[in-house]
């Protein structure tokens, strides 16, 4: 198999911070705590999605309605990538392109789930009044919104892009794995483009509580992500990440702008016992390619003691290098962490002039990954 070079020639981002790569890229300068509302989740804050005009990547109302809000920021940033990688009008372009999804679940019909909570109290025999329900109250359409692979789905109905598709499911590690198949199979001459995302939203009680079961969340006030290190953990947001991958030569040939290079992409899945990501970070790092960055994007959750961890080894292995917290800029958002850092991190070589950018995204139960974004 040939080791060809993958470069990023499109992005698509949205978050709290805004649309685009231009607002991110500012609000990175501007290093000011990101936009968090702690009212309507109180005392669980969360850093909302922007306003954004729908119909300007998602052109039919009805196709607007039937996604729930993790789906259309996806479409958004899928169209918002395209735009950027200049193929959004190329139907013969999109039919070849494959698409590799990073997303969790759909969201609850908080009605029926409620009210059948609310029954179960006083049922007779509770175990056949919740079996009654699920089978009478649960609508198949329910369980098909739910599936974490309509997001690949809508992108293809509503962008045309119609390649083969896949969608992984995992937390933090399924950001990684997305990037990591992307980049593979391209660099093996498999296939010559890709888009490759994901999309999360925060905005949603249900998320909180499963979260805050785990002891996960920060309340009940924004603090920068490393100075959460000894307690506490991550703010949730809204936000959703796309990026558009070719082989270089094939992006030469069609006349695109190659923004930055994507080397492969180092994972791993440790014990989390003490010390174990320190330890895998550095084994990462060296497997990533790293040699010394200008910058470091990290996907820190602000769990303990994990936080701390990275830190330290990161201040051993980069330095010399300023290291951004993407937690400080847009919240955690799960999946996409990754997806979200390499397109950060390809924006700031492209427009800034940097030459090595790290981006690193340890989970906040498990997974670890590690990649680099250079000069193309």
């Amino acid at each position: 198999m040939s080791g060809r070079d993958v470069v990023v020639t499109g992005i698509g981002l949205v978050s709290c911070a805004g649309e685009g790569l231009g607002p991110h890229l500012a609000a990175l300068a501007a290093n000011a705590p990101p936009r968090i509302d702690a009212q309507t989740y109180a005392p669980y804050p969360v850093h909302p999605a922007p306003a954004l005009a729908w119909d300007g990547q998602i052109p039919k109302k009805s196709d607007q309605r039937q996604m729930e809000a993790w789906q259309r920021l996806g479409v958004y940033a899928a169209g918002l990538a395209l735009d950027s990688a200049g193929c959004k009008d190329d139907a013969a372009f999109k039919a070849n392109l494959h698409l590799v999804v990073a997303a969790g679940g759909g969201e609850r019909d908080y009605a029926v789930d409620g009210a059948i909570l609310t029954g179960l109290r006083d049922a007779a025999d509770p175990g056949a009044y919740l079996n009654e329900r699920l089978q009478n109250d649960l609508r198949p359409t329910l369980f098909l919104a739910q599936l974490s692979n309509l997001l690949a789905g809508n992108i293809a109905i509503v962008h045309g892009v119609t390649g083969a598709s896949r969608t992984f499911m995992g937390e933090e590690s399924a950001g990684v794995d997305a990037l990591r198949i992307a980049q593979a199979r391209i660099a093996s001459n498999q296939i010559d483009a890709m888009l490759v995302g994901g999309s999360y939203s925060a905005e949603r009680p249900d998320v909180m509580v499963i979260h805050e079961m785990g002891g996960f969340l920060q309340t009940p006030d924004f603090r920068p992500v490393f100075e959460r290190a000894g307690e506490g953990g991550f703010i949730l947001g809204s936000c959703a990440a796309f990026l558009v991958l070719e082989a270089a030569e094939a992006a030469r040939a069609r006349g695109a702008r190659a923004l930055a290079r994507l080397g492969p992409v180092a994972s791993d899945r440790t014990r989390r016992e003490p010390g174990s990501v320190g330890a895998s970070l550095a084994a990462l790092w060296h497997r990533a390619g790293l040699r010394h960055p200008d910058a470091v994007i990290s996907g820190a959750t602000g769990v303990a003691p994990i936080t701390a961890e990275e830190r330290e080894r990161l201040g051993g292995l980069a330095p010399d290098a300023p290291v951004t917290a993407l937690g400080d800029l847009i919240g955690h958002g799960l999946e996409v962490a990754a997806p979200f850092g390499a397109a950060l991190a390809a924006g700031l070589v492209a427009e800034t002039g940097l030459t090595e950018v790290a981006v690193t995204t340890i989970g906040h139960r498990r997974g670890e990954g590690v990649l680099r974004l250079s000069a193309a």
